[in-house]
């Protein structure tokens, strides 16, 4: 029996760390594919792109494992099936469940460690891996300088050039403005006839060489004497040279990682302990907001703001006992506008309170959904790779086809079904539709019975997919209807 179990071991962990490197490169291509605007020249290193794609390998494993885990079992079952190995192990009285069993084993640990792993190093690659992202968009495009247009990549500065040799080293026909005159931005133009522009080694400086040129500076004053001629509010000045050098200090052109710290309070960046006394804080914040905006409604406030508070409205003995209607109607015509614009004015600033308070609890409920919504999605992982093997490993049992064919039309398909599911549940969790809990294992409860359902007909060997067998009973539904026609 430990030679059976070793054998059907090693039967399904060839295809499932193959599959699985195969369903971390797809989906790590697609989230290249969605960045790729932020990462196409910015001259970014081979170590941070490195770093970037480590991280985000990490981040798709909640997604690559339980591919990775039906479509394995999906190849290994359908292959001993195809291979009529399975016949001959139900023949020598083993059944399926008995040969699903070391591998039942095998995933049921693979559960666990994607526990931990969703718990313990999943937040930790997402705080890394927002924290690269943000940098990299921060950082600013390589300085490319293209022919004829206007290239305003250098802040405060604007350059334009009519041509440029093959390797890019010297520039034909140069114009430059310089706008750091706020009140005259372009007041100061230089022409040259050539020129020369390198990145300095630790790529923090513009080294500017210009041949053959003039540069025309015009200073425009704004003195607050207006008897002051136009010669004295401007100033002209035109400098010929031959050959100059200017150092331009460039920033925003290296990559450097955002500070981890100012993403660390987001919901995907907790572990299960975080993410509980979290939440426990949240809820005690909304506690008080509720509590106050309870007090702020009760009825003895609404009584304490009846009260006339303008000093030409006649006083009220507290303890004297009144009807309402017919103190407002005694009084005249003054007295009854003060007391509806108080009343109005009352009313306006508790709506702008009540709406202020009621804005903040929507927002802590919105932080609470997100909060539990990450605790659910620690457990929902390691649930998905049960019921991917137990979707799986019967269906290929039934099918009896293994290679990269049938089995990876067949996983996609469970796998899209899956992911709208739980994308839906998700969005409906998230916008508090539904309870957080209903949202996110939503997924599980759809694909469970389907789980059950193949894994009860594999086991009692169902031709639930045999195409033979739906002939069979094709024909003989076509025969018992030509019998009624008979006897009709």
């Amino acid at each position: 029996m430990k030679r059976l179990n070793l054998f059907i071991l090693k039967s399904y962990s060839g295809p499932l760390i193959m599959t699985f490197f195969i369903s971390m490169f797809i989906l790590v291509m697609q989230f290249l594919w969605r960045y790729v605007d932020d990462l196409v020249g910015k001259g970014l290193e081979w170590h941070v792109m490195g770093e970037l794609l480590f991280y985000a390998s990490l981040q798709v494993v909640p997604m690559a494992l339980p591919l990775a885990i039906l479509l394995a079992s999906l190849m290994s079952f359908g292959n001993m099936g195809e291979n009529y190995e399975l016949i001959a192990l139900k023949s020598a009285g083993v059944s399926l469940l008995k040969i699903m069993k070391p591998i039942t084993v095998l995933t049921v640990t693979i559960s666990l460690l994607a526990y931990a792993f969703s718990n313990n190093v999943l937040p930790v690659a997402n705080l890394k891996l927002v924290s690269i992202l943000h940098g990299i968009r921060q950082t600013r495009l390589e300085l490319d300088i293209k022919e004829r247009v206007f290239y305003q990549g250098v802040e405060d500065f604007t350059i334009k050039v009519e041509r440029k040799n093959r390797d890019g080293s010297m520039l034909h026909d140069v114009m430059i403005y310089d706008h750091r005159d706020r009140q005259a931005s372009n007041s100061n133009v230089t022409l040259a006839d050539s020129g020369k522009l390198q990145m300095s080694k630790d790529k923090r400086n513009l080294v500017l060489t210009l041949y053959d040129g003039v540069r025309y500076d015009e200073k425009i004053g704004f003195g607050k004497n207006s008897k002051n001629s136009s010669r004295d509010k401007s100033q002209f000045r035109t400098d010929v040279f031959g050959s100059e050098k200017a150092i331009i200090q460039l920033e925003g052109f290296d990559f450097s990682k955002t500070n981890e710290s100012l993403f660390k309070q987001g919901d995907r960046m907790k572990n299960l302990s975080q993410l509980s006394h979290d939440l426990d804080s949240i809820r005690g914040e909304r506690q008080v907001f509720i509590n106050s905006l309870k007090t702020r409604s009760s009825l003895f406030y609404f009584n304490k703001v009846q009260q006339p508070r303008d000093k030409r409205l006649p006083a009220i003995d507290s303890a004297t006992v009144f009807n309402l209607d017919s103190l407002y109607l005694g009084l005249n015509g003054e007295s009854k506008l003060l007391i509806l614009q108080n009343a109005s004015r009352i009313s306006r600033d508790q709506k702008q309170v009540l709406e202020d308070q009621m804005r903040f609890i929507d927002r802590e409920d919105t932080r609470i959904r997100r909060h539990l919504m990450e605790l659910h999605r620690k457990f929902t992982l390691s649930f998905a790779c049960l019921i991917f093997f137990f979707i799986g490993a019967p269906l290929g049992a039934i099918i009896r086809k293994g290679g990269l064919g049938m089995p990876v039309v067949i996983s996609i398909f469970f796998f899209i079904i899956y992911y709208i599911v739980d994308t839906m549940g998700a969005k409906f969790a998230r916008e508090g539709v539904w309870e957080v809990y209903q949202g996110m294992w939503l997924s599980s409860f759809v694909l469970l019975p389907i789980g059950i359902f193949l894994t009860y007909k594999s086991a009692t060997d169902s031709p639930l997919l045999n195409s033979d067998a739906y002939f069979i009973a094709i024909h003989k539904f076509k025969k018992r209807m030509k019998s009624f026609r008979k006897k009709d």
